[in-house]
C-alpha cells in the first residue's frame, strides 16, 4: 500500500499527465522543468549531428565521420546511359541480360533519431554543479531540438527505475514536445524519499531500442551505464552494426577522484547509510568499482566503433557538448 502513490505517479509520467511542481520551486541543478528544457531550443542551433563533422569532433573517425547519415531507397533499374557512375551498375542483371543496367537510388528524405535518456535513481547524484539526471536531460533536449531542426525525425525513450516512456520518431513538434514532457515528468519523480525499488535493467531498455530502431537510425543513449554485463555488450554491439550509435557517458567529478575524508550519505529510499572515505580501503574500493565500470564502457569505443561523449555533471552541458563536437566558443567550427 505504501508504494501506491509512487506507482500512480509513474503511470502518469508514462502518459504525460503528471503535474510537476511549479517552475519557481525547482532548483535547476537538482530538477529540470519542461520550461527550462524548451528554453534550450535557441542554444541548440550551435550543434550538429550531420555526417559532416569538424575535424576535432569526437563523432569524426580517423578517416571519415562516424555518422553515416540518411540511407538510400531503391528507385528503379534501368539501362546504362553515358555519364552514369559505373559503381551503380548491377552486375548480376548485366550478366543475365548481356546489356549494362544500373540501380538508381535516391536519398531518404530524413533519418529517424532515437534519444534514450536514463532517469533512474543512480542518476540522482551530483557533487559540484548538476545532478547527473539534469545533465542527461539537458543534453537530450539540445540534441532533440537540433536533430528536428536539421529536418530529421526525432523520438525518444525515457526510463526510470519503474517506468519507461516511448515516443516513436516523427518529424513533428508534437512528438518533440511529448518527448520533453516525458523527460521532465520522469525527472520530477526523482527525490530522496522515493520508495525502494529495483532499478530497471539497461538490457530491457536496449531491447526496446532495438524494437524501434531496427536499422539506419541515429541512436543517442545518455546514461551513467550503471550495471552493465555481457548481455548489455551484445545489445550495444548489435545496435552499432545496424545504426549510428552514440553513447553519452554521464559522470560526476567524484568518479574521477574520490576525495579523502568525504562523508557520502547513500540511501535506498527507505534506509540510509554514511560512507566515510577517510580510510584508504574504503576509498580504494569505491575508486576501483567506479573506474572498472567506466573503463568497460569506454572500451566499447575500441571494440564496437561506438563514439562516446563523456559528459560530466560538474560543468555546464552545452559548452562541453560543443567542445566534444569540435565547435568553437561561438558555435564556429
Amino acid at each position: 500500500m505504501t508504494d501506491a502513490p509512487h506507482i500512480d505517479r509513474a503511470a502518469r509520467a508514462r502518459t504525460g499527465t503528471l503535474k510537476t511542481r511549479p517552475d519557481s520551486e525547482a532548483d535547476p541543478r537538482i530538477h529540470t522543468t519542461l520550461t527550462h528544457l524548451r528554453g534550450l531550443e535557441r542554444r541548440a542551433k550551435s550543434l550538429s549531428f550531420l555526417p559532416r563533422q569538424p575535424a576535432r569532433s569526437i563523432l569524426n573517425g580517423r578517416h571519415a565521420s562516424r555518422l553515416r547519415g540518411r540511407g538510400l531507397h531503391f528507385e528503379e533499374l534501368r539501362g546504362y546511359l553515358p555519364g552514369d557512375d559505373v559503381r551503380a551498375i548491377d552486375w548480376k542483371v548485366t550478366a543475365r541480360t548481356g546489356e549494362p543496367y544500373v540501380r538508381v537510388m535516391t536519398e531518404e528524405r530524413d533519418r529517424p533519431a532515437l534519444i534514450v535518456v536514463d532517469q533512474r535513481m543512480t542518476m540522482f547524484f551530483g557533487s559540484r554543479l548538476n545532478m547527473k539526471s539534469v545533465t542527461a536531460a539537458e543534453a537530450a533536449a539540445l540534441a532533440a531540438f537540433r536533430i528536428l531542426d536539421q529536418g530529421d525525425r526525432v523520438g525518444g525513450i525515457v526510463f526510470g527505475d519503474t517506468q519507461l516512456a516511448e515516443i516513436r520518431p516523427q518529424r513533428s513538434r508534437v512528438a518533440l514536445n511529448r518527448f520533453l514532457t516525458a523527460l521532465a515528468d520522469a525527472n520530477a519523480l526523482l527525490h530522496a524519499e522515493a520508495p525502494r525499488s529495483d532499478p530497471m535493467p539497461l538490457t530491457r531498455v536496449l531491447r526496446s531500442v532495438a524494437n524501434i530502431a531496427r536499422r539506419d537510425h541515429l541512436i543517442f543513449v545518455l546514461s551513467d551505464f550503471d550495471v552493465v554485463d555481457a548481455e548489455t555488450e551484445r545489445l550495444v554491439s548489435g545496435l552499432a552494426r545496424r545504426n549510428d550509435l552514440v553513447l553519452g557517458l554521464v559522470t560526476d567529478p567524484t568518479a574521477q577522484e574520490i576525495p579523502d575524508g568525504l562523508n557520502l550519505v547513500v540511501s535506498d529510499g527507505v534506509l540510509q547509510a554514511e560512507i566515510d572515505t577517510g580510510t584508504d580501503a574504503t576509498r580504494r574500493s569505491l575508486q576501483d568499482m567506479t573506474e572498472g565500470r567506466l573503463a568497460q564502457v569506454l572500451d566499447w569505443q575500441r571494440r564496437f566503433g561506438v563514439p562516446i561523449l563523456p559528459l560530466t555533471a560538474g560543468e555546464e552541458t552545452l559548452p562541453q557538448m560543443r567542445r566534444l563536437m569540435g565547435l568553437g566558443p561561438g558555435g564556429r567550427r
